[in-house]
């Protein structure tokens, strides 16, 4: 509204931004009533709103009228600009319509086309990967299968050829060494969904390992180079060839089963042990010694047998002095699963070092013979217990007895005729300490 047309209307306290219509009313009723007053007169506030609205209503009716020419042009001009910029913009968005439709032409297509080649090139890629990667698992497979088959010796078909097991287990670890690697990348990613590939590993691998080492572990059992109990028929000839043949069936079998091993992955040459190894010799000296145990605890009962007895138990500790010498003179072999350290390896130069260290001792025949004395003290003192004939006879000749337990361990210190170091000097080495065990452990227990 003007300055020059006055208006009694308050405009401003209706523009207030806390203008309150129910505030206002209220204002409008007290101010034209008394609040006393029973009933109110709303018929004069009403009518001075209805007038305020009338008043109202006649000044927009006037403002429109005279401003209907400068509102018409301005409309006018505010579509003519409106027009205008939406020609420009259809024109803007036309160009990048095309543009887009360019870009999807020469590079959207063309990119969605080319990653279509590029999966299939990358999945042919694995698959000729995994194809290369079967492919020599079962050629390795069939090499295994020869390999097995050279060893022989089952149901005398065909001679044994003991080196055919260190073959064997070198394919065996070939093979591992493919079904280790499956981080992405290596070799054998991928392999275990592959049926034929998990078909050669259930029925031929795990088998024909199991196979082998069990055929390595017969032979470290069987082991023996002692001529002690040897027939009085037998040739010295025949005798050297034996143990020769014995020295080169326990050397392939070490082998093996150092090969067969299991390896843990990352691992090292100096921290590598031949688990499988290890226990294959302990299992020949626990039973060398339940044995021993066994015969002399009945031969100390009945001490005309204690003569035979005796030979037994020093041939049986010849048996292991040879395989101490056999162990020290053989090497670990290359293994294709550890890993070198540098140029200060600290791996051990031959079998005997870590079945020493396994063993906690510092010879072969001293644990043989340490052992055998604290196993056999307690039964010489049940014997003595028990009394009767048994412990009358053995206290009677407990002087005999001393000098050939001594003579035992003396006669089963030393290597077996046959020398495994044949052509070398042999290094004389005194044994009186564990005969004296020894003879501690019977004599100790006899008053």
């Amino acid at each position: 509204m003007s300055d020059s047309e006055p208006s009694y209307i308050d405009y401003e306290a209706f523009l207030d931004p806390d203008f309150s219509a129910t505030s206002f009313a209220n204002t409008l009723v007290l101010a034209t009533n008394n609040p006393s007053d029973t009933p109110l007169d709303l018929s004069t506030p009403l009518s001075r709103v209805l007038f305020d609205v009338q008043e109202i209503d006649t000044h927009i009716d006037t403002l429109t009228t005279k401003s209907a020419l400068p509102l018409l042009e301005y409309t006018r001009d505010q579509a003519e600009s409106s027009g205008r910029i939406l020609e420009e913009v259809e024109g803007q968005v036309a160009s990048l319509t095309q543009s887009y439709k360019t870009l999807e032409k020469e590079v959207i297509e063309r990119y969605e086309v080319a990653e279509q080649v590029r999966l299939s090139a990358e999945r042919l890629s694995q698959t000729v990967k995994i194809g290369r990667s079967m492919a020599r698992c079962l050629m390795l497979g069939r090499q295994l299968e020869v390999r097995m088959s050279e060893l022989g010796g089952v149901g005398g078909v065909k001679k044994e050829d003991h080196r055919a097991m260190v073959r064997s287990a070198d394919t065996l670890l070939l093979l591992r060494q493919i079904f280790m690697a499956i981080r992405p990348g290596e070799e054998g990613e991928g392999l275990d969904r592959v049926n034929v590939v998990n078909t050669l590993k259930n029925e031929l691998v795990s088998p024909g390992e199991r196979s082998i080492a069990s055929r390595a572990q017969q032979v470290v059992k069987e082991f023996s180079m002692s001529s002690l109990l040897t027939s009085a028929g037998q040739s010295s000839a025949s005798t050297f060839a034996q143990t020769e043949d014995t020295k080169a069936r326990t050397t392939s079998a070490l082998l093996t089963l150092y090969l067969l091993s299991p390896t843990p992955s990352n691992a090292t040459r100096d921290g590598f042990q031949p688990t499988l190894l290890i226990s294959a010799l302990q299992d020949y000296l626990q039973t060398a010694l339940k044995s021993s145990l066994a015969s002399l605890a009945r031969s100390l009962s009945t001490l005309p047998s204690l003569d035979r007895t005796l030979l037994e138990v020093s041939a049986r500790c010849q048996n292991i002095v040879a395989l101490e010498a056999l162990l020290r003179t053989t090497k670990p072999p290359s293994h294709p699963l550890l890993h070198d350290e540098g140029t200060d390896s600290k791996a051990a130069p031959n079998f005997l070092q870590p079945t020493l260290q396994a063993l906690d001792t510092s010879s072969l025949p001293s644990y043989f013979w340490r052992s055998l004395a604290s196993n056999l003290s307690p039964r010489v003192q049940e014997i003595m217990q028990r009394g009767g004939v048994s412990g009358r006879t053995l206290r009677s000749n407990k002087d005999r007895v001393r000098d050939a337990i001594r003579e035992c361990v003396n006669r089963g210190s030393q290597l077996p005729g046959a020398s495994l170091n044949k052509g070398k000097a042999t290094t004389a080495v005194s044994w009186e300490r564990e005969a004296a065990v020894m003879v501690g452990a019977v004599m100790g227990q006899v008053r």
